[in-house]
């Protein structure tokens, strides 16, 4: 039948104009570029790249601009960022969680201005977790301690109040979403017989509900441990397992991905795009499994004193990827699991379950991709970048917030810079 017909595309051939743009920038560059194939089965294409990049090397970032001190102006100093946008003029809008305002920079890191504070009324905050940006320029700051959706401008002094309901007080770390077409989407989490059910309200740019999404789902269940004290039950998902994850696209689609195979899908308009990456999984080093099985055993015994491993052993590989990003440009950057090495713990204290002798770090990487599934590349970000605080990439940039030997926290622009050291 037509529509379950399967064809195999040339391989390389979807990288081609890539490679010969970056050859072109750079001429001593040599132009090897990714080793793809490209199959179609009904609605479903799948890229999936066999070997190398793009950008035939590791790029890594280097930073431009700093925003933060450790002494100073009040302006410059701050108590826990939560979250950050930029606008089309590199404008850094930057969320202090523990102030509860929004401050702004221009694309040299000086103050402009400060917006909301701590308050139930118009332009204020109950607890604002994360800030995004319309395509028209106006601040969106999601603070579900208001259950509301807190909009400023456009212009100054304008403010605007979106209600909804989040649920049970939840409150969580996800960056706030809004797609090219300037719909918001809010996360929200109930709860039901079967425990926290979440859904996502979409939220047009007016302000008003436009859709109700589920969370997206898979038959896959994470392999967990648990543990019950007198007042609680404790659970626990066995250390590095697959998990399904999920986020939402600059298109407005689900990106999702089981990480026990490099595999992600693109839901769209047309179909479904699947991106495939070909390679063997990290592995966990015995001693680094010893070390996170004993962490984790002291935990498990903090709530139940006489507390037995109840699940499956520790993995002998890593899952292929923690967490799936999306870019302002519809790039694609996906955070791998990298080998872990051990480091001593200048502070370990032997009477504390959660201070181990030694520690083992896992150097940060992003595999980026274009919309399309090319492979550009990998990405090593430098130390002191907070992942878990959702970065902004957008194109050969990326703003991201940092913390130095000290604990102070600042937000920098990074360049993306391929072949050069």
């Amino acid at each position: 039948m037509a529509d379950r017909s399967r064809r195999r595309a040339r391989q390389g051939t979807i990288a081609s104009a890539a490679v010969l743009a970056l050859a072109a920038c750079n001429p001593d560059a040599v132009p090897v570029g990714p080793r793809v194939e490209v199959d179609t089965i009904g609605d479903t294409i799948i890229v999936r790249t066999l070997s190398g990049s793009v950008w035939n090397t590791e790029a890594r970032l280097v930073p431009e601009v700093s925003i933060g001190q450790l002494e100073g102006a009040d302006e410059y100093l701050f108590g826990s960022i939560g979250s950050i946008a930029v606008d089309g003029d590199w404008n850094v809008y930057v969320l202090d969680e523990q102030a509860q305002q929004v401050r702004v920079f221009d694309s040299g890191g000086a103050y402009l201005r400060t917006l909301g504070r701590r308050g139930e009324g118009p332009g204020e905050f109950g607890r604002a977790e994360a800030i995004a940006l319309l395509p028209d320029g106006r601040l969106v700051v999601r603070d579900p301690g208001n259950q509301r959706v807190e909009v400023f401008g456009p212009g100054a002094g304008r403010t605007e109040q979106w209600g909804y309901s989040a649920g049970n007080m939840y409150f969580g770390r996800s960056p706030l979403v809004i797609d090219a077409t300037g719909r918001t989407f809010l996360s929200t989490r109930d709860l039901s017989r079967e425990g926290f059910v979440m859904h996502i309200v979409v939220v047009g740019p007016d302000g008003t509900p436009v859709d109700t999404l589920p969370e997206p789902l898979s038959d896959y269940d994470a392999p967990t441990l648990s543990a019950e004290g007198e007042s609680m039950v404790l659970s626990r998902v066995v250390p590095f397992s697959p998990e399904f994850l999920w986020t939402i696209h600059l298109s407005g689609h689900f990106l999702t991905g089981l990480s026990a195979e490099y595999r992600i899908e693109l839901r769209r308009d047309e179909g479904v795009l699947r991106i495939e990456r070909a390679g063997d999984p990290v592995p966990v080093h015995d001693e680094e499994r010893a070390s996170t099985r004993g962490f984790l055993e002291g935990s498990m015994r903090n709530t139940q004193p006489d507390w037995n491993w109840n699940g499956p052993p520790i993995p002998q590989h890593k899952p292929f990827f923690y967490e799936l990003l999306a870019g302002r440009d519809g790039r694609i950057w996906v955070r791998v699991a990298t080998e872990a090495y051990p480091v001593e713990n200048e502070n370990h204290d032997p009477e504390d379950p959660y201070s181990p002798p030694v520690v083992w770090r896992e150097p940060l990487r992003y595999d980026v991709f274009e919309p399309d599934g090319t492979y550009l590349g990998a990405v090593a970000p430098p130390d002191g970048f907070e992942y878990y605080k959702p970065p902004v990439f957008n194109d050969d940039h990326v703003w991201a917030v940092t913390q130095d030997e000290l604990g102070v926290e600042r937000v920098v622009r990074y360049r993306i810079e391929v072949g050069a050291r």
